[in-house]
């Protein structure tokens, strides 16, 4: 079954604590969204915000559409005003887009039964007569059949009498457990003809579970959003729904070529707003082909893989084994030769890196979840002899003025080739000073360094009940147009886990790009550094 597909990122999953786009980010967002396949995109609720309002007007003019139609999403008209009058009706026109999304709060129905059917008759016909297609929100609709099964299948009726081209359940409070969901669909489904869609709530954890249940029961358009972002706790994650919908059901949402950048799209708009994606997420989190043992490894035709319900490449993601106690000195040797890095190590030097890998994940380095670090540590076995920069010594300070306002300064010195370079970088807080200062010793000599960019830090406390004693791991996420990693440090001293994690970024690049552009380091011109 050919199922329709609603993305509600940029507008419910703004509604969500962390979650923010402003309104180049969410043009961006929209062309990503479009690139997947997904068949109507809502793009926000234009009389509610004006950050939505200005989106729709740059979207006439700058967003082109191959797949997806844009969506305006606002409520049917107030109750003292015509639709040619009401001020958020007229938003909603004034927004342009071909397709309109109209809500109603069915709990109303109790109060004035009439009045929103009126409401809703009123609101759906007068854009129809605009030429606009009209998906209709029943809002609040499980509660409401539960309290008046009647009156909540009238406002349905009504809607679709007036035009209405697909009428939506949405499980607004989340509470709905499946089971009766599934039989409120198909209650639902024998009445009606025509598209019928959902779109649930996460409250009690069950959002993927009820859409895909109301899909069962024969609906043929979802609502979601990417990663789950949403008021309250979330609504139906895409990244879930659309494969379980393709891989287990048979159905077609946004086909095969879709599903296969469904991880890359997770991990964009994560980014985009300044989050990361869950590492459990199913589909397209990190963890969600990982295995700690090899155990759960098969070999196929001399090939190690992790046994997995689907190939993690049919959703653009990829298996990996993780380090832990269960690893033995086979399994980090066999995850050295996957990367393809140690192919000039003997047996021994491998051995003796596997050992070193177990030693710094018992000392509290977690290399599964920095990429980066682990890649430095096979690209140096590699090159045992070569020594980029030695650290002499850094420094930072933060100066409180009037305990407001902060300033803070890093000094940095290495040694290069015998030559000392120094710098010094004021910075909004002791990272970014820091990460200023060591650049600036270093782009003198790689300046392709300048384009790699600092997109998350975090920390976590290692050993907690010895309180501000604690060891910390500092994790630190980079980008560059051509690739993303992560590095980390460890230490009893914050300052000094995130002084590691940032030298072993710069470390790292500088070894790619010799490697990759046989760059020659030679002794800079230190005169003016000393």
């Amino acid at each position: 079954m050919r199922i329709t597909t609603l993305d509600t990122t940029l507008r419910e999953g703004v509604q969500g604590e962390l979650v923010t786009f402003d309104v180049e980010q969410k043009l961006a967002i929209a062309r990503r969204l479009d690139e997947l396949g997904m068949d109507v995109i809502e793009g926000g609720w234009p009389a509610a915000s004006r950050l939505d309002a200005e989106f729709f007007r740059r979207a006439a003019q700058a967003l082109t559409l191959r797949h997806a139609r844009l969506a305006a999403f606002g409520p049917v008209r107030s109750v003292h005003r015509s639709a040619e009058e009401d001020p958020q009706t007229q938003a909603l026109l004034a927004a342009g887009t071909p397709v309109v999304c109209l809500f109603a709060n069915l709990c109303e129905m109790r109060y004035s039964e009439r009045g929103l059917r009126e409401r809703i008759r009123d609101s759906v016909a007068f854009f129809r007569k605009a030429g606009r297609e009209v998906i209709f929100d029943a809002a609040h609709f499980f509660d409401s059949f539960d309290e008046d099964e009647k009156l909540a299948l009238e406002a349905l009726e009504t809607a679709q009498q007036a035009g209405a081209q697909t009428l939506v359940l949405c499980d607004s409070l989340g509470g709905a457990l499946t089971t009766r969901l599934a039989f409120v669909c198909a209650s639902v489904r024998c009445r009606f003809e025509g598209p019928l869609g959902i779109h649930a709530h996460n409250d009690a954890g069950l959002a993927v579970a009820n859409t895909i249940a109301a899909v069962e029961e024969g609906f043929s358009h979802v609502q979601g959003s990417i990663n789950g972002y949403g008021e309250r706790c979330g609504v139906a994650d895409l990244t879930t729904v659309l494969p379980n919908l393709e891989l287990k059901l048979h159905h077609h949402t946004i086909g095969r070529d879709g599903l296969a950048e469904l991880s890359g799209i997770a991990r964009f708009v994560a980014m985009t707003g300044g989050l990361g994606v869950r590492p459990d997420a199913p589909y397209v989190g990190r963890a969600a082909f990982a295995h700690k043992s090899s155990d759960a490894m098969t070999e196929v035709a001399g090939v190690f893989a992790p046994e997995a319900h689907i190939l993690p490449s049919t959703v653009g993601n990829e298996a990996r084994e993780l380090l832990s106690v269960l690893s033995g000195t086979g399994d980090v040797l066999r995850m050295i030769d996957d990367t393809g890095l140690a192919s000039d190590l003997s047996r021994e030097q491998r051995r003796e890196l596997a050992d070193r890998i177990r030693q710094l994940e018992f000392e509290g380095y977690d290399l599964e979840a920095a990429p980066g670090s682990f890649e430095l540590l096979l690209r140096e076995a590699a090159e045992p002899g070569l020594s980029l920069f030695d650290v002499s010594n850094y420094e930072v300070n933060t100066q409180g003025i009037g305990g407001f306002e902060e300033r803070t300064r890093a000094s940095v010195a290495l040694e290069v080739n015998e030559a000392v370079m120094s710098a010094t970088a004021m910075g909004e807080g002791p990272v970014h000073a820091l990460d200023r200062a060591l650049r600036e010793c270093l782009a003198p000599m790689y300046p392709q360094l300048l384009a790699v960019q600092l997109v998350n830090y975090s920390t976590r406390v290692l050993n907690p009940t010895r309180g501000s004693a604690a060891r910390v791991r500092v994790l630190i996420e980079w980008s560059t147009p051509e690739a993303q990693w992560a590095t980390l440090g460890v230490s009893e001293s914050l300052i000094g886990a995130t002084w590691r994690a940032l030298v072993d970024a710069m470390r790292l690049e500088i070894l790619r790009l010799r490697r990759g552009q046989r760059v020659e380091v030679e002794a800079p011109d230190t005169s003016w550094a000393v």
